[in-house]
């Protein structure tokens, strides 16, 4: 596959710009959607990627967008102030950035230095960021997209209300900090990713354009950081990532509940969830599940020998515990 098809939205979804797409239910087009941005192909280019971005890290260009087209008669099967607030929560969700990469740093830096760069950038003895990690680099456009996307459909200038990143915390075990901190990460893209896939199949024209540009920065980090989590955890199972993810979290004195199920209880709270019509609620919930079948067929395809190759020889990491 040529880098053509991640940098150019037109030529990697052709379709989106003719008349049958653009008048197709929004089922069809959803899944034409993410079988298109979520082939095969793509996801390992993207993942191959990586080593690269180590050695020499780029940003991806946008490729040009027609912002003073974008008018809420492009928005398609959904009421345009739910359309709005969607954005709005979006916007409080990607503002802060630096807190996200900052953290994920911290977690990588003993273990990983190389995807430390690549995610929070460089500090000084001082712990002062001398560098922008790439992630960060990528990711920081798109609260200012989502902002002018808001003002553009709505006449009005949005105020970010962002909340506060959980903090490093470290234990005795950096392997199992950076394993729990790491399916976190994975699931939060995978979040922006389904999120971004069915808002640009209820959207048409230049509005659809920009989304997809968040869409496939989305995709490029998910699959990075998904195909690392394989290479540097390659016995993990899936009943150890689900327990992880489901378990309460032990860290303090308090037993809090776990962090996937407040990042998703946050996340229904930020797009306005209980205001959604139930055809809007169910073709989501679809396009969490059409999404995960896509990476998790993708991710069994992917084996060590072809990781090493892409990344080096696994490191020796122990077993995570699950704690049960």
């Amino acid at each position: 596959m040529t880098p053509t098809l991640l940098f150019n939205p037109s030529f990697l979804d052709p379709s989106s710009s003719t008349q049958s797409f653009e008048t197709a239910p929004i089922s069809k087009r959803l899944n034409q959607l993410i079988k298109t941005y979520l082939a095969a192909d793509i996801l390992n280019d993207r993942l191959q990627d990586l080593s690269q971005q180590f050695q020499d890290p780029q940003p991806r260009p946008w490729q040009p967008l027609n912002w003073n087209q974008i008018e809420p008669g492009q928005i398609r099967g959904i009421d345009p102030l739910i359309f709005l607030a969607i954005l709005a929560g979006s916007i409080d969700t990607e503002t802060p950035i630096r807190g996200y990469t900052q953290t994920s740093r911290q977690y990588l830096s003993p273990l990983h230095p190389p995807m430390a760069r690549f995610v929070g950038g460089t500090v000084n003895d001082q712990g002062d960021l001398v560098e922008l990690g790439l992630w960060e680099k990528e990711e920081r456009q798109h609260s200012p997209a989502l902002q002018r996307l808001y003002t553009q459909l709505s006449g009005l200038k949005l105020m970010p209300l962002p909340h506060d990143p959980r903090p490093y915390e470290p234990t005795d075990n950096p392997h199992q900090d950076l394993f729990e901190h790491g399916l976190h990460r994975v699931a939060t893209e995978y979040g922006a990713t389904c999120l971004y896939v069915w808002l640009m199949a209820h959207s048409t024209g230049p509005l659809h354009q920009v989304l997809a540009e968040l869409l496939i920065d989305e995709i490029n980090h998910m699959t990075k950081f998904w195909g690392f989590g394989r290479w540097a955890y390659p016995h993990i199972s899936m009943f150890k990532i689900l327990m992880t993810l489901l378990r309460p979290q032990l860290r303090t004195t308090k037993q809090k509940p776990s962090s996937f199920s407040r990042t998703l209880k946050r996340m229904m709270q930020v797009l306005h969830w209980e205001a959604w019509s139930l055809p809007n609620k169910l073709s989501l919930l679809w396009t969490f599940v059409y999404v995960l079948w896509h990476l998790w067929r993708w991710s069994r395809s992917l084996n060590p020998d072809q990781l090493n190759r892409w990344f080096g020889q696994s490191p020796e990491t122990p077993c995570p515990s699950t704690g049960i």
